[in-house]
């Protein structure tokens, strides 16, 4: 049969139970830190804050992609530093070169600037990190994500430096000789032109064909036309007479063709101005060729610089990326936490009112219980 209990007592009981249940909450939220710790304490609020956290995780499992691709951009950067530092080596061997008019001192600063090159390439080469390097061409491209639906990214194409040729540089010069004029010739001697002959020029660059076309006239001499060809083709073909051979030589960074045509756009049969390019390696033998290596080298320096420049941005668009998802992951954790931390003070407070009114509860059915003890006393 059930135990019958008294208002009072089942009151205080009562009371007890409810605090102690409290006290039971109180003290995990102070033992976690946390005022919601399963979906049965708050199932909004539970679920959100994890929300938020796993879309923080995923943004800091990019965060070190986002730090690797960092190093890759900056060994490219580095890369091209010291592939600029060797281009300015080059540039220097050539204009010692023009400096000098002995052949064997040509030759040693021409074996030089080639070994320069080599240096070039293999740089180039070692520019890499963790297999990846922006400097070697085709499979290399990075690719950055941001975000973890990888809508947002950046793709940075790499460039192939690994073989000098490829910024304009090589060991071979192109380069052609009219016919032979008599030895001592001088600059002023007729060059063999008439009236609405021209030259023609079709130039070969990575970056396409140039045709040029050079105006000669009849009272043209020897000079007037290496004049005419230097200030008409933009720097692209050289020319310069010999008199000690009595050649005039077209020399140009790039693979040419060259015709002597008349009025009627015919072609001019051995003429003593007509020159048929031919690929020889560079020997610094002549101003003309040594100046068409200079020019090249001078294009490499711009195009070292743009590409720099190019690279310093991605670098700075990744870094911003990097610290801008830094932040956006403390905010995340910073608004799952207010759904879910618990306030420490607050909750020790609760705690001390808890075990005050634990005690008072306890007090109290005490008391209740005494009440009915009172009885006995009468029938003893």
């Amino acid at each position: 049969m059930p135990i019958a209990i008294s208002a009072g007592v089942r009151a205080s009981l009562t009371s007890l139970q409810s605090t102690a249940e409290l006290m039971g909450i109180t003290n995990n939220r102070l033992a976690t830190g946390r005022k919601v710790n399963s979906a049965s304490d708050n199932a909004n609020a539970y679920f959100t804050a994890q929300g938020l956290n796993n879309r923080a995780s995923d943004i800091g499992n990019l965060l070190d992609d986002m730090s690797q691709s960092v190093q890759v951009l900056k060994a490219a950067d580095q890369g091209i530093t010291s592939i600029s530092k060797l281009v300015d080596s080059a540039k220097a061997k050539a204009n010692q070169a023009l400096q000098t008019s002995d052949s064997a001192a040509r030759t040693k600063y021409a074996n030089e600037y080639g070994e320069l090159l080599k240096q070039i390439a293999s740089t180039a080469k070692d520019a890499s990190y963790n297999g990846k390097n922006l400097l070697a061409g085709s499979g290399n491209d990075l690719s950055v994500i941001f975000n973890e639906t990888a809508s947002s990214k950046l793709k940075v194409s790499a460039i192939d430096y690994t073989d000098a040729a490829n910024l304009g540089l090589d060991t071979t010069v192109y380069s052609g000789s009219g016919t032979a004029f008599a030895a001592d010739t001088p600059e002023t001697t007729d060059a063999g032109s008439a009236d609405g002959d021209y030259l023609q020029f079709v130039v070969t660059t990575d970056s396409g064909t140039t045709t040029y076309e050079v105006d000669l006239a009849g009272s043209d001499t020897i000079k007037d036309v290496v004049d005419k060809v230097n200030a008409a083709t933009n720097g692209d073909i050289q020319a310069s007479y010999d008199e000690s051979t009595g050649e005039v030589t077209y020399s140009s960074a790039y693979s040419f063709t060259s015709d002597h045509k008349d009025s009627s756009d015919a072609s001019v049969a051995a003429s003593k101005i007509d020159v048929t390019a031919t690929s020889a390696t560079v020997n610094f033998s002549t101003d003309a060729q040594i100046n068409a290596v200079l020019k090249a080298l001078t294009s490499a320096q711009n195009e070292l610089r743009a590409q720099s420049s190019t690279f310093g941005t991605a670098l700075s668009t990744v870094q911003i990326r990097q610290d801008f998802a830094k932040n956006i992951i403390s905010t995340l954790q910073a608004g799952a936490d207010k759904l879910t931390l618990a306030d420490t003070n607050e909750e020790g407070a609760n705690l001390l009112a808890l075990q005050t009114q634990q005690t008072l509860s306890a007090k109290a059915l005490s008391l209740s219980a005494q009440a009915g003890q009172q009885v006995l006393q009468l029938l003893g």
